[in-house]
């Protein structure tokens, strides 16, 4: 199997992009390749796409990198992060700081419950401090001691707004486009950490705003058909994917008091059987074992020769609707909300939806 390639943060490619306008402005000579410290202690080599002077108070520049998101799907695989940079001398006192800021294409924080104030812009706390420490560096390899100055960084993505529509950031409460994101400057691709901090930050919102029921969805399918099933603000949904223990448990610690799972027969049919993680390459699904599971449901030993033979998870279902074995589907979903409550000590409803968003059963 191909081993995949893991990028940058959006985070490490505006340090990048800050340093090197920050040189820039200071010696008045394009940069075209500049190496950032990461959290971790090593230092990364990024290219430059464009870097030059810019027209502007003080001393001014602009470069930008193109964020190379390695094997990872990211929304922002090969955007242009772009960092402008004024250096200007610090009469009126603030010698030494360095202020960043958004510009178009970066998002505002708007909901309480995130990792920045309401009111600022979506730059995360260890991309701002990466971006202090090159372009402090900045100064450094010219020479110039930044205490005597006072520095303004701007980070923007062009065509930010409209990348931001295909993430989670309006629901996070991010208006008007990306958030700078990472707290190790790596992205590694199809990333469990990114997801579940992304199921985390949903809660921390959904908490902070002051709601009580989370609602867990296995995909874009069952989110909608939850979406038409509880009326709830959409800050209380939440995307879980295959990590359905960790939002169980996520779910107790934020001291909601009631969770709604809504997802397909697959995945219900997993959570029923106490599989955790329900993604393929972490818990395949059994036939057989998942034949003798249902065979067993509730202490009855029924006899289901019908599913002999089935392959795949769907087609169980398909069988038993076929043979009216509508008692056995909603043993599943009682069976997944007994482990759902188990795992997280709240009371769970389980909502089984199907391929066409038709909601099939409710416990």
């Amino acid at each position: 199997m191909k081993r995949l390639r893991s990028g940058y943060t959006t985070g490490a490619c505006a340090a990048a992009a800050a340093k090197g306008a920050a040189l820039t402005a200071l010696t008045g000579e394009p940069v075209t390749l500049i190496a950032i410290p990461f959290p971790d202690g090593r230092r990364v080599a990024f290219d430059l796409c464009r870097c030059c002077p810019v027209d502007g108070p003080g001393w001014s520049a602009a470069c930008t990198v193109i964020k190379d998101a390695g094997d990872d799907p990211d929304v922002t695989n090969g955007a242009e992060i772009v960092a402008e940079v004024v250096v200007g001398d610090a009469h009126g006192g603030g010698g030494g700081d360095i202020v960043i800021t958004g510009g178009p294409g970066i998002g505002m924080v708007t909901k309480p419950g995130l990792a920045l104030p309401v009111g600022s812009h979506a730059i995360n706390p260890v991309p701002r401090a990466m971006i202090r420490k090159a372009v402090a560096e900045s100064f450094a390899a010219a020479g110039l001691e930044i205490g005597r100055y006072r520095v303004e960084v701007k980070i923007s993505i062009p065509n930010g707004e409209v990348l931001a529509g295909h993430t989670l950031n309006r629901r996070l409460g991010i208006i008007g486009g990306l958030s700078i994101l990472g707290t190790t400057g790596v992205v590694v691709p199809i990333s469990a950490d990114a997801w579940t901090a992304t199921i985390t930050a949903s809660m921390n919102v959904a908490r902070e705003i002051g709601i009580g029921e989370i609602v867990l969805s296995t995909g874009r399918t069952s989110e909608r058909a939850m979406e038409g099933r509880c009326r709830l603000p959409e800050e209380a949904y939440v995307m879980m994917g295959d990590y359905l223990e960790f939002s169980l448990q996520e779910a107790a610690a934020h001291h909601f008091h009631r969770i709604h799972l809504g997802g397909m027969w697959a995945k219900i049919l997993k959570a029923a059987m106490a599989i955790p993680q329900t993604h393929v390459r972490h818990g395949a699904l059994d036939a057989e074992r998942a034949i003798s599971f249902l065979e067993d449901l509730g202490g009855n030993a029924i006899q289901l020769d019908f599913l002999q033979g089935s392959n795949t998870a769907r087609e169980i279902l398909d069988r038993l609707q076929h043979h009216g074995a509508d008692a056995v589907i909603r043993g599943v979903c009682l069976a997944a909300r007994e482990y759902c409550q188990s795992v997280s000590g709240l009371p769970v409803s389980v909502y089984l939806v199907l391929a066409t968003g038709r909601i099939l059963e409710a416990v």
